[in-house]
């Protein structure tokens, strides 16, 4: 996909073990994440302590190549990122990608210092805080050294900078996603209060049931391998303890052709907001992930697999389920996608659905508690 992320946020104190301990809870269901999901579509509800919720940007779209400046033509007209989520009520973006080594990286052809100086405080004037996201389904991150990631965060390191995403989905080496992760330590030593996210493809594998629900000491892997790859890493750098400031952020879409090894199916198609619960289930059973250092990022409207569609009812789903179980965060992909047309192929610049409204996704995930 296009909007992947690796996500570290500081969102909890747990203690919780990275080892595949092939269940999260004791199979009583007495953790918050039990059940069969079927109350996780209420909306509604207030959002935790911490949470994050926001759209992904792509930079390249409308960019403003003259000025850098990041822009969008949601509206109908192309206005500078900045102005057009603040006005529209939004509070957070993560600004998608970074691309190249650390430190000499680049967003699109736009040199990282220039982009920074172009749009950073701008974004703060709105008081719209901002994630990084680096790396991609079109591109590669990579940063060999300590001294290269400060220099890429000292460019945008603002009270309004919350946030690094690592998105692991370019064909990365174990190599390069062992040093990504090796840097998240001293990352966190020197922005203690900088929320680090691994974003991660999933699947939705299930037992067959029409809604998601825990599969407990039976939940399958549904990453592949690099999320595999990914956790590995985790477990280098970290030990058997989950750090309280890591999330891993699941890219919840395109899942192939409907089947419980892939999605919660339902009417012969993937129900794209049960699969994205499931998918949590899952990283929460299997690998033992605390709940509040999960996210979940699904890609509004049509996919890019023919037939598979998240609506705005999956929205409701998907915030209902967070509020419940405490989760670090929801996102979606993407701003720009955030405006009707009809079904069809995907497009980066609507949401090949229709009858949302123009924001409809954003207005819908507030209006369900996610900010």
């Amino acid at each position: 996909m296009k909007h992947a992320v690796l996500a570290l946020a500081l969102v909890c104190g747990c203690t919780n073990t990275l080892d595949n301990a092939g269940g999260g809870d004791d199979g009583t269901g007495s953790d918050p994440g039990s059940g069969s999901g079927s109350d996780s579509g209420s909306g509604g509800g207030t959002a935790p302590a911490g949470f994050v919720f926001g759209a992904y940007k792509d930079t390249s779209i409308n960019m403003d190549w003259n000025a850098n400046v990041i822009s969008t033509s949601v509206s109908g007209t192309r206005t500078p990122l900045a102005d057009d989520l603040a006005n529209a009520g939004g509070k957070v973006v993560t600004l998608a990608f970074a691309t190249g080594e650390c430190g000499s990286e680049n967003w699109g052809g736009v040199q990282g210092a220039a982009m920074a100086t172009a749009n950073a405080s701008a974004l703060g004037a709105k008081g719209v805080d901002y994630i990084l996201s680096t790396g991609g389904a079109a591109g590669s991150f990579t940063c060999a050294s300590d001294a290269g990631m400060m220099t890429f965060l000292a460019r945008w390191a603002s009270p309004h900078l919350i946030g690094l995403d690592f998105d692991i989905e370019a064909g990365q080496s174990p190599e390069v996603i062992g040093n990504l992760v090796a840097r998240i330590s001293a990352a966190h030593a020197a922005y203690p209060s900088l929320r680090f996210s691994l974003t991660l493809a999933t699947l939705a594998n299930n037992s067959g049931g029409a809604t998601a629900q825990s599969l407990g000491a039976s939940a399958p892997d549904s990453f592949n391998t690099y999320g595999d790859t990914t956790m590995a890493a985790m477990h280098t750098a970290f030990g058997a303890t989950w750090p309280s400031f890591v999330t891993i952020d699941l890219m919840t879409m395109d899942y192939g052709s409907p089947g419980p090894g892939v999605c919660v199916v339902s009417g012969a198609k993937c129900d794209m907001g049960q699969s994205a619960l499931q998918a949590a289930y899952n990283l929460h059973d299997h690998w033992n992930v605390p709940w509040q250092n999960i996210e979940l990022t699904p890609m509004i409207g049509g996919n890019d697999v023919a037939g598979e569609a998240f609506t705005l009812e999956d929205a409701d789903a998907v915030a209902g389920f967070a509020i419940a179980n405490k989760l670090a965060g929801v996102h979606y992909w993407s701003y720009d996608r955030d405006v009707d047309c009809p079904a069809g192929s995907a497009s980066p610049t609507c949401n090949s659905l229709g009858n949302a409204g123009t924001r409809g996704f954003l207005g819908r995930f507030i209006a369900a508690g996610m900010q």
